[in-house]
């Protein structure tokens, strides 16, 4: 035990060699991650809460000519308004018996919008409100249809309408029933749930609303682009990565087995057979397209916005494909009353279920308990590194000595430094890292942060500037002021260590790549917490050459590794993983131009929705990424 526990006599012991457990580790993680969508580790899912446990409700609506009538009248009215016919809403809502009230939002975007072709965004949402008969307003239930300028949603709403009038003529509500038509989309949603909830975090400018329901115990976003459809996908991707619960998923999917439709996940049926090998290989490619959509931090639908207020919500989407199946309004309102019908059951909020999950296929998930292990062996790696590290900078010689080992004191004449006695493991390491030259870090990790500061700060605020200077747009200035501050991190931090001497080269490096591995453990270690999608593929993919970073060897070969792992690179690689998946490859032209979209994106929903993978990658894992490429080119 002395020779683990004294430093001094541990000053002629060998490092433990860690490459054998680091690769064993690392190839545990990706095979614990494919076994995902294999059983026993894929379960099905079953109802938790046992208020929507049964069924046996009998769905009544037939109301199919008549939401394709209002449908008709919808979208004649827009095409003659040019815009949500707002006036038109409020007589079609009045008229089938809801309560209801428009509200006004504005919202200058931080730089033109040059997907949806705007940037001072102004508009009405307009809402109707079914009160309980039977019930004192305390509670209520959201169906909600977004209207862009872009899109055709018209029998969404045509369905919504119809729905209302169904809904009025019955007694058995014990929840108020909020009919809310937004638009432009997600802007208009979120104008919305911020007013509702008294809150202003955007930056929205809106009208107060007028009436108000109960507290929301779950929303339906709908999204219809034709009377029939073949099937209903569904989305649960919400803001940041956050996740319905389970249930809901559950009672949707209950209800198109029973009404016989036909429900799919990412655009695609979900495999039959689990007894062969392709069953689990088409849930691996479905997991896999989850994992893509979680860890971009998008709401994927206006159902996304409603989970940031602890509101369970799904987006349905009605899709008309080749298929021989064909579904009307009927279909698809009577699924929709049989889950509204059973969510008025609730005596509490979704809870019973899980929030944190993955989805192989529509009818399969797996829990949090199966697939954090995939993160955890990833992680693994960078203890590994951290503590072979530790033991080589502890095994080393003063500055000025001669390395080797070095002839052990008796118990009575060592005499422990006061500032290590009776410590902890972290305070032994913050001493190690003073011994390692501590000063030489200073400079790293000071210009790293700020370049990561920068590259969060510039690009909107020189916007304006760039665009004045250089023919090109503010949305275009945005996103190569974004490509030129990364780039201009490869030259400054890897000869910032020159400004500080030190008299032992090795311990700088080894110094700086501890700090730098601690650094990237716990930020992977709190992203997989939060959203494990995100967690694991910059994990997947920064982890392996966070290992292998030192300044002997190939350089160049290192190098060429840390620039394929680099954030950037990892999002680039991502998005063609993704059409590939999807059976839509791209080109090296089209994937370019997708990235560079990508970005101004990613940098919009940030400031407009609060989306955090812009800010997780500027201000946390890019400064730490340009802390291992200083390693790198240590001299």
């Amino acid at each position: 035990m002395g020779l683990l526990s004294d430093p001094v006599r541990r000053r002629g012991a060998r490092p433990p060699r860690a490459a054998p457990q680091t690769v064993l580790s690392y190839l545990a993680g990706i095979a614990w991650f494919l076994a995902l969508a294999f059983p026993p580790l894929t379960q099905r899912t079953y109802m938790s809460e046992n208020a929507m446990g049964s069924t046996m409700v009998e769905e009544q609506f037939a109301g199919g000519d008549r939401a394709r009538a209002f449908a008709r009248d919808f979208a004649a009215q827009r095409r003659k308004s040019g815009a949500l016919p707002v006036a038109w809403l409020e007589r079609t809502m009045r008229a089938v018996g809801l309560e209801v009230h428009t509200q006004s939002f504005s919202r200058k975007l931080p730089f033109p919008d040059e997907t949806h072709e705007r940037y001072i965004v102004s508009g009405t949402n307009v809402y109707g409100i079914l009160r309980a008969p039977r019930a004192a307003s305390t509670e209520s239930l959201v169906l909600t249809v977004p209207c862009g300028s872009d899109s055709t949603n018209s029998q969404a709403v045509g369905l919504l309408l119809a729905l209302a009038a169904h809904f009025r003529g019955q007694i058995y509500w014990a929840k108020d029933i909020i009919f809310l038509v937004t638009e432009h989309d997600l802007l208009g949603t979120e104008a919305w749930l911020e007013a509702y909830h008294d809150v202003n975090v955007t930056g929205m400018q809106s009208s107060p609303l007028q009436g108000r329901a109960g507290a929301i115990q779950a929303a339906v976003a709908l999204e219809l682009s034709s009377d029939m459809v073949t099937s209903l996908d569904v989305a649960v991707e919400g803001l940041n990565g956050q996740l319905p619960n389970l249930d809901l998923l559950n009672l949707f999917q209950t209800f198109c087995q029973k009404g016989g439709l036909l429900c799919t996940l990412q655009g695609k049926l979900q495999p039959q057979d689990w007894t062969s090998l392709d069953g689990p290989l088409q849930g691996l490619q479905m997991l896999l397209l989850m994992v893509l959509r979680q860890a971009s931090g998008r709401p994927h639908g206006s159902h996304g916005l409603f989970l940031r207020y602890r509101v369970e919500a799904l987006t349905l989407r009605g899709i008309n494909s080749f298929r021989q199946y064909k579904y009307d309004l009927v279909a698809v309102g009577k699924a929709l009353e049989g889950m509204f019908r059973k969510l008025n059951h609730l005596l509490e909020r979704l809870h019973q279920s899980f929030f944190l999950y993955l989805l192989p296929a529509i009818s399969r998930f797996v829990s949090i308990g199966l697939y954090m292990p995939a993160a955890g062996f990833l992680l693994l790696v960078l203890g590994l590194k951290i503590s072979s590290l530790h033991e080589a900078g502890v095994g080393l010689e003063e500055p000025g000595g001669s390395p080797g080992p070095s002839v052990p004191l008796p118990p009575a004449q060592v005499t422990a430094p006061p500032s290590v006695v009776g410590v902890g493991p972290i305070s032994k390491s913050l001493c190690a890292l003073q011994g390692m030259g501590l000063a030489s870090l200073v400079a790293p990790l000071l210009i790293s942060q700020a370049m990561g500061l920068a590259l969060y700060v510039l690009p909107v605020l020189g916007q304006h500037v760039a665009a004045q200077h250089f023919p090109v747009a503010e949305a275009e200035a945005v996103v190569l002021t974004l490509l030129a501050i990364y780039a201009a991190g490869l030259a400054l931090p890897h000869n910032t260590h020159r400004v500080v001497s030190t008299q032992a080269p090795d311990r700088g490096w080894m110094a700086l790549k501890l700090v730098a591995l601690i650094y990237l453990a716990l930020q992977l270690g709190c992203i997989a917490l939060t959203n494990f999608s995100l967690g694991f593929l910059l994990a997947a993919t920064m982890v392996p050459a966070a290992a292998l970073a030192k300044p002997h060897g190939s350089r160049t070969l290192y190098a060429a590794l840390l620039v394929l792992t680099s954030p950037a690179a990892t999002l680039l690689g991502s998005l063609f993983l993704w059409r590939e998946l999807q059976e839509a490859p791209l080109s090296l032209a089209e994937g370019w131009q997708l990235f560079l979209a990508a970005l101004a994106q990613g940098v919009l929903e940030h400031h407009t929705y609060g989306a955090l993978l812009f800010p997780l990658l500027s201000l946390g894992l890019y400064p730490c990424w340009l802390l291992f490429w200083n390693v790198l080119f240590w001299k």
